[in-house]
């Protein structure tokens, strides 16, 4: 799979494309991914996913989004569907400007665009004028074909990442990974933290992780931590310490990795997300906090191991 950070490095031939933001690539992005790689290998040629950073709501002012997932993280996920080319796009208030007429026209020129799959809501250039009437429109002159994609849903309705947002936002990180279809991960540097934990005998992994990205509100989690491309179990908390610093203000993530003993600071940790445990709490002595810290031990544990 090759990466682009713009349409300007891309030359291809006859492309399949689909066209969107696909935070999460959660199960919805999926169907149409999954159209797109059969359709284009049937006919021999690439299938290309168009994606855009910044968010466009972050851009435009809508809205402040928290991201699922981050560009790299994204074009690692679609790769792993059999994408072969993933293109960022950089959003600006330049190219929300652009018409759909335009950017169809640059998208034939730099791809070959011949089949477009689109959402059954999605819309693009200026004023979300390019709909799917007015893409099919343009289709026949610029010599591409459109297919619209029904929705997937689930018994809470249509699958989306806002939805999806909602749910890691409040730590029902279970659900997400059921809309999704992987579980919700955090990736960062692994950094020195206040020491606490490996003097009270439960050594954990300070993550700096990207501020642009969703944190699952203050909890005990249990996931998955991969260090070294290797998976182990870990109990995952995220919260502020009210113990011991219940003045902080910014919650820190920290992973206690399970059977596993070895200086990892400097190294890329990426945790994913199983299940929340309980809320963080304040304990009236060190002894309860860690009397505490085993038992969620054992029952991230139980629920990793079933």
């Amino acid at each position: 799979m090759h990466h682009y950070h713009s349409l300007e490095e891309v030359s291809l031939h006859n492309s399949w494309l689909t066209v969107g933001v696909f935070d999460g690539v959660h199960r919805g992005h999926q169907e149409i991914t999954k159209l797109l790689t059969t359709g284009a290998y049937a006919s021999g040629v690439p299938a290309v996913v168009l994606t855009f950073d910044p968010h466009p709501a972050n851009v435009l002012g809508r809205a402040e989004i928290g991201l699922l997932t981050l560009p790299d993280e994204r074009a690692e996920l679609l790769a792993s569907m059999n994408v072969d080319v993933v293109i960022t796009e950089r959003f600006t208030r330049e190219l929300s400007a652009v018409t759909a007429f335009d950017f169809m026209s640059r998208l034939k020129r730099h791809l070959g665009l011949k089949h477009l799959l689109i959402g059954y809501d999605f819309a693009l250039g200026k004023g979300r004028e390019g709909n799917a009437s007015r893409l099919t429109e343009i289709g026949r002159e610029l010599g591409y074909s459109v297919e619209v994609v029904p929705p997937l849903s689930n018994q809470s309705g249509v699958i989306s990442s806002t939805e999806i947002r909602k749910l890691v936002s409040v730590g029902n990180v279970s659900e997400a990974a059921h809309l999704m279809g992987h579980p919700y991960s955090l990736r960062g540097t692994v950094i020195r933290g206040d020491g606490r934990g490996k003097k009270i005998g439960v050594p954990t992994a300070n993550i700096d992780y990207p501020r642009e990205k969703i944190v699952p509100t203050k909890s005990i989690y249990a996931g998955w931590a991969y260090v070294d491309d290797e998976k182990h179990m870990t109990a995952i908390s995220i919260g502020v310490n009210p113990t011991f610093t219940p003045d902080k203000q910014i919650p820190s993530v920290e992973a206690y990795i399970l059977d596993f003993d070895e200086d990892i600071y400097g190294k890329e940790l990426k945790i994913e997300f199983v299940a929340r445990l309980r809320d963080e709490l304040k304990f009236d002595s060190v002894d309860a906090l860690v009397e505490q810290i085993w038992k969620d031990v054992e029952e991230t544990r139980m629920i990793l191991k079933s």
